[in-house]
């Protein structure tokens, strides 16, 4: 059984093209933080092991059943899930999943948008030497005073946004195709060149302790639970970028080799973002910390306090927004995909109505940091807190698990198997297994505990 149809919105002549396409999905901010931040503050090599066995065994599974959406039907995941669920005969209701991932896209491309700002902003201020030989105090003094000025922060979201929107509007092949081309070869050689500066200016010893000994006494049930949610987050499902991805890919191609290559891509780059970021945090005698404190607080401390920091420390934060680019272009075009499809408009129009409601809401996320009062249901007083928390927490957890559900339980086998014939017999049984009876159970017990502890 194979897809009856081409996708209207373009396709992808190169399977590389697609393999690139998911790459750059999924390589993001919490490449930079998150990961190594985790490992080595949950038992280093313990928490390594834990994270790549959920990673193969969850989110692996669930990328795959998402491209399998897409190439099937061959459009935006509204379409490709309605499409699908015909040929299997199911209720056209499981449509409400493809908006429900929409939706989740939007949400974490508000939070992504305003945090890509930051990283451009202190690109330029690394290069203009603010932080040259500045004071822990000045660095930090900086930071809080970027976060209480709304003008400042919307110049940079604002710049962001609208390249974002460029790339998007280009269309499927003038777009995205020539931007992933051009954003993971260059992703990889800022890597390569950090990586070196940091070995040769940083704390290696203390890196290589942190991250990757077996510390047992700091491995527990919520080390277990943190590399789930984290194997989750770090390939880019649950946004419905996959199902766009997978409808413009190439017929026939390995799919689930291609989603494989791509997870060990993404581990890659996480371990090689510690390599970069903590050697320097060490050397310079700084705590580790996790998210905007170890990104905007300490590292400009450090770059701003070793030899040729200054201009490294902005190539750094060009690096990570290119990586917020290639995530955040992957966000916003299954919506606009949908709008164009079902709407009927064209791809610019589409895209300018996306940007508006982006930018409304990445201008209050910006103002509620500098509010004196906020609402009282805002996590830790701002709204990017609130809106990360509203998609962690609720919205990826659940369109994940309605997804192995309707991919699983409800798809017929051989429109499944259709889509997978270039896997073995014992892959795609393998991943079947996977998709129906592991995945859903860990991602309900991820659920469950986060209810109750939560």
């Amino acid at each position: 059984m194979k897809s009856a149809h081409k996708c209207e919105l373009g396709e992808w002549e190169a399977r590389t093209t697609f393999v690139l396409a998911l790459a750059a999905a999924a390589v993001s901010l919490g490449n930079f933080w998150r990961f190594a931040y985790l490992a080595g503050s949950n038992g280093g090599g313990a928490f390594i092991v834990t994270y790549l066995a959920c990673l193969f065994l969850v989110a692996v599974p669930l990328l795959i059943a998402e491209v399998v959406i897409g190439s099937s039907g061959r459009a935006n995941p509204l379409d490709a899930i309605g499409w699908t669920s015909e040929q299997s005969r199911v209720s056209r209701g499981w449509v409400a999943l493809g908006a429900i991932a929409c939706l989740t896209g939007l949400v974490i491309l508000s939070c992504l948008t305003v945090v890509a700002g930051w990283s451009l902003a202190y690109a330029y201020y690394m290069q203009s030497g603010v932080f040259s030989a500045a004071s822990a105090g000045l660095v930090g003094s900086e930071f809080d005073a970027h976060l209480r000025d709304p003008m400042r922060q919307l110049f940079w979201q604002t710049g962001f946004l609208a390249v974002t929107g460029a790339v998007v509007a280009m269309g499927v092949r003038r777009g995205l195709g020539v931007l992933v081309w051009l954003l993971v070869p260059v992703m990889i050689s800022l890597l390569l060149l950090l990586g070196r500066f940091a070995f040769e200016y940083g704390d290696v010893a203390a890196t290589r302790e942190f991250l990757f000994s077996n510390k047992l006494v700091d491995f527990s049930s919520q080390s277990i639970l943190l590399a789930l949610g984290h194997a989750l987050l770090t390939l880019g499902t649950g946004v419905g970028a996959a199902i766009c991805y997978g409808a413009y890919a190439p017929r026939r191609i390995p799919i689930g080799r291609s989603v494989l290559a791509v997870a060990v891509f993404d581990s890659l780059v996480a371990l090689q973002a510690g390599l970069i970021v903590f050697p320097l945090v060490f050397a310079n005698n700084l705590e580790p910390t996790m998210g905007p404190g170890l990104l905007f607080a300490s590292l400009p401390y450090a770059f701003g306090n070793v030899p040729q920091g200054e201009w490294l420390g902005a190539l750094f934060f060009i690096l990570v927004a290119l990586a917020s680019l290639g995530s955040a272009v992957a966000m916003m075009e299954p919506t606009v995909s949908a709008l164009i499809q079902r709407l009927r408009i064209a791809r610019p129009y589409a895209v300018v109505l996306v940007v508006v409601a982006v930018w409304a809401v990445g201008l209050a996320v910006a103002r509620s940091f500098s509010m004196d009062t906020v609402p009282g249901w805002y996590v830790n007083g701002n709204l990017l807190e609130f809106l990360d928390k509203l998609a962690a927490g609720l919205l990826l957890p659940l369109v994940s698990l309605l997804t192995v559900i309707y991919v699983g339980w409800r798809l017929r086998p051989e429109l499944l198997r259709s889509q997978l014939d270039r896997e073995a017999d014992f892959s795609f049984s393998l991943w079947r297994l996977l998709l129906r009876y592991v995945t859903p159970v860990i991602i309900l017990g991820a659920i469950a505990t986060e209810f109750i502890e939560g």
